[in-house]
């Protein structure tokens, strides 16, 4: 009876291992400006199922977001962010859409321009 629960307790941890392994954390360029930048960015990172951690810094314009590779992948997160206005290193945001965000939160498009394919990069 002891071997197995042994057996079984074994089996758990490694599940569970296995389970966490799952999980990445990932930073990249967002393009923004201030708080309400902030709390869009975040917001449409946290919407995409499977993203538990999104913490943009408008001063370096760096995303951190921590995500379970399972259920979305770090291309899912950009293409979120850029349907809520924001430029990333892969994806730009549609103009209608960008043209919607208010004054305070328009940034210079101009900068945001990745080399190579339009508003694609391959990182």
């Amino acid at each position: 009876m002891k071997l197995k629960l042994v057996g079984l307790i074994g089996l758990f941890l490694v599940i569970s291992l296995g389970l966490s392994a799952q999980e990445a954390t990932k930073k990249f360029k967002v393009f923004g400006n201030c708080g309400m930048c902030e709390n869009r960015i975040e917001k449409a990172a946290l919407a995409v199922d499977g993203v538990s951690l999104a913490d943009w810094n408008k001063e370096t314009k760096m995303i951190e977001v921590a995500f379970d590779t399972a259920k979305t992948d770090i291309h899912k997160v950009h293409m979120a962010i850029a349907n809520a206005g924001h430029d990333t290193e892969m994806h730009k945001a549609k103009d209608e859409v960008y043209n919607e965000l208010p004054g305070c939160c328009k940034y210079d498009r101009a900068k945001s321009k990745m080399e190579g394919h339009e508003g694609h990069s391959h990182n």
